[in-house]
């Protein structure tokens, strides 16, 4: 008897595959049966995925290079995201073109398959700070936007061509809006720039811990190997997503203060050195107003959708983090 070959499983793109969320999604699809096809804007250290992943190098402002990078693809992860993050949306001209200009392109270049197949699925890389100043605790994503920053009316604006584009027929849209993401990274160079891995910097060099309040502003940390499996919950149950914009959170709200003293005790757990301190200084000019807002997200409407939940606890994952960056550290010198 002649065993027919098994079908190739679906194309799904990543889109910033080599950063710190897109690096792991990368590592969440790595053990499934698909194509996959990790595109990051420059040459970096091998993408960890599985075999026969496409790792493709290209300036996805280029429009023919966008086209071609998503050329095929039965899902699109979009995580791409303007050097310098927030802060360069404030001050660099090119960073719209990033953050907006490549979904208008990408909406405009993604094509169905053949055969009547379905639009091809998008799942996009937003962010809890698009509803700008929280109105109240929790969020849960049916709260208006009134974005404070350049990067959140960005974001926004991406989103709400993501959704036009999905009323249209043209794709299946799902935008995932993040919270603030902690962790260990997937890749060589895919490092996380945010806070809780900032502060296990500073306190594994033995430097103050400061705070720009008195500690008790809480923020919504989830592990980045959690929001990637949100990402692949979304891939596996788009139907009942597709057309809106989803919180993905703990639900916790941990106060800061709590957080950096978390830091610097596992520091102090992991070098045998006394905890570096955690004092309050004056906050920077540059410092948006949201940094001093309160941040709690309810995300069981996404949960109830998909089944996801964040299995990584505060503890555990500041724990890991603070062993990756010191074992970065030993090895870098």
């Amino acid at each position: 008897m002649t065993r027919t070959p098994a079908a190739p499983g679906p194309l799904i793109t990543v889109l910033g595959a080599s950063g710190f969320v897109g690096s792991a999604v990368i590592r969440a699809l790595a053990r499934r049966p698909i194509r996959l096809r990790a595109v990051a804007r420059r040459p970096s250290e091998p993408v960890p995925g599985p075999a026969g992943t496409t790792v493709v190098t290209a300036d996805l402002t280029d429009r023919a290079a966008l086209t071609e990078a998503v050329a095929g693809s039965d899902a699109v992860v979009h995580l791409l995201l303007a050097d310098g993050g927030w802060r360069a949306a404030e001050s660099e001209p090119g960073a719209e073109r990033v953050n907006v200009g490549v979904m208008r392109d990408l909406l405009d270049v993604l094509r169905p398959g053949t055969d009547g197949a379905a639009p091809p699925l998008l799942v996009y890389g937003g962010a809890a700070s698009q509803v700008g100043t929280p109105p109240r605790e929790p969020l849960d994503g049916s709260e208006p936007d009134h974005p404070e920053t350049a990067y959140d009316r960005q974001k926004l604006t991406a989103e709400h061509l993501l959704k036009k584009a999905t009323a249209e027929g043209r794709v299946r849209g799902i935008s995932l809006r993040l919270p603030t993401v902690f962790g260990e990274s997937a890749a060589p160079g895919a490092a996380d720039r945010g806070v809780v891995s900032a502060m296990a910097r500073r306190a594994l060099a033995g430097e103050t811990l400061t705070m720009w309040h008195d500690g008790t502003v809480r923020r919504d940390l989830v592990h980045v190997d959690d929001v990637a499996a949100a990402f692949t919950a979304a891939l596996d149950h788009p139907d009942p997503l597709v057309g809106g914009h989803w919180l993905i959170g703990a639900g916790r709200g941990d106060a800061l203060g709590d957080v950096f003293r978390l830091v610097a005790r596992t520091v102090s757990d992991h070098t045998g050195r006394l905890p570096v301190p955690v004092v309050c200084v004056s906050p920077p000019s540059h410092a948006p107003v949201t940094d001093f807002r309160s941040v709690t997200i309810d995300s069981s409407p996404f949960r109830a959708a998909t089944g996801w939940r964040p299995r990584t606890s505060l503890p555990e994952g500041v724990r890991r983090t603070v062993a990756a960056l010191a074992r970065h550290q030993q090895e870098s010198r």
